[in-house]
């Protein structure tokens, strides 16, 4: 397909977090028309009202409420709901659009057994759970490729995936007694208003939460090849994402210099991923569909140490789902996705 012909999407869910952040790079997309953006709670309103920062290009666009007959034939339509509310949709919608991109958990897990655990209800539809190829271009790339469902990984699951799985593929590294250790911005939380969530609650403050039992930690599990042991924080800032990963080498002469070997290597030709030997932080990727990543060895313990950071609304959702969106319609697959953060 020419990635000069124009496509028609669009999003159901959009007046979330994810919604916005979808409609910021679609704006930018040189190949992507937005045609529809519902938002049931927010039907009837402007997108300039609710999001200013969209005005110049979705100026006169108002949400919608969600009619599966606007989304007939559209090239692609990006699910931005909440987990566990994309089943009835995608039964509407699988064969009547090109490609089908859920930014939601309700096609992630291969096992649909594992939904009651960790998502607190039955899958309805896992007849469709293997019609969905799991949107992490970096270890799926080859799947994507005409893809006709998605399933967007979490924003959790992407960093930790990225920065343990090139050990795991390598065979560097024992898969039992993994730890992820991972903070988050409040904008994973979504926009709906919570206690927990609140400015007062959050601002100067730094808390662990879900823990033993957040529900990506299955999601980590399967994409990883690891048994993790996974404990996420809120941190006081709007976005981002830092993963720091612990993991026993299987070879105890293993190096740091062998490490960063092994991240050089398996991502020497992806666009959006950056191994060095610096640190990551949350701010080298504000508004960029780039991880960073580096690693140590320790000598003294024998742990090896892998860190990585994302925007949690760009690689780690919305603008992982575009990434995914042009590898299946056969467009450039950094097309319309920014790589350089904002400083300061």
């Amino acid at each position: 397909m020419s990635s000069n012909a124009p496509l028609s999407v669009g999003i159901v869910g959009a007046s979330g977090f994810t919604g916005a952040e979808l409609m910021r790079l679609i704006a930018g997309h040189p190949s992507l028309s937005l045609v529809v953006a519902t938002g049931d709670t927010q039907a009837g309103t402007k997108v300039s009202s609710l999001y200013p920062s969209l005005a110049s290009h979705f100026g006169k666009m108002v949400y919608s409420s969600y009619d599966p007959s606007d989304f007939v034939g559209l090239d692609a339509v990006f699910l931005g709901l909440p987990h566990m509310a994309s089943q009835p949709v995608v039964a509407e919608l699988f064969k009547e659009v090109g490609c089908l991109i859920d930014l939601g958990s309700d096609f992630r897990l291969k096992d649909p057994d594992l939904y009651p655990r960790w998502y607190g209800a039955e899958h309805t539809m896992p007849e469709l759970i293997d019609e969905f190829v799991y949107g992490l271009p970096e270890l799926y790339r080859s799947d994507l490729e005409g893809a006709r469902g998605i399933a967007v990984p979490g924003c959790y699951p992407t960093t930790a995936a990225l920065a343990l799985a090139p050990f795991v593929l390598a065979d560097k590294i024992e898969t039992t007694g993994v730890i992820v250790d991972a903070a988050s911005g409040v904008s994973g939380a979504g926009r709906s208003l919570q206690p927990a969530t609140a400015f007062a609650a959050v601002d100067e403050n730094f808390n662990a939460y879900g823990l033993l039992t957040h529900r990506h930690t299955p999601e980590m599990e399967q994409v990883s090849g690891c048994e993790i042991l996974f404990t996420p924080h809120l941190a006081p800032m709007v976005r981002g994402i830092l993963a720091t990963c612990y993991a026993r080498p299987k070879d105890p002469s293993f190096s740091t210099d062998q490490a960063l070997e092994v991240l050089a290597q398996r991502y020497a030709d992806e666009p959006f991923v950056i191994v060095d030997e610096a640190s990551p932080s949350t701010k080298a990727t504000l508004g960029a569909n780039t991880v960073h990543i580096t690693a140590r060895v320790d000598e003294r313990t024998g742990w090896l140490l892998t860190i990585s950071a994302l925007d949690n609304l760009v690689k780690g959702a919305s603008g992982g789902a575009v990434q995914c969106a042009n590898i299946a319609l056969g467009l450039d697959e950094t097309a319309g996705l920014p790589t350089s953060g904002l400083m300061p």
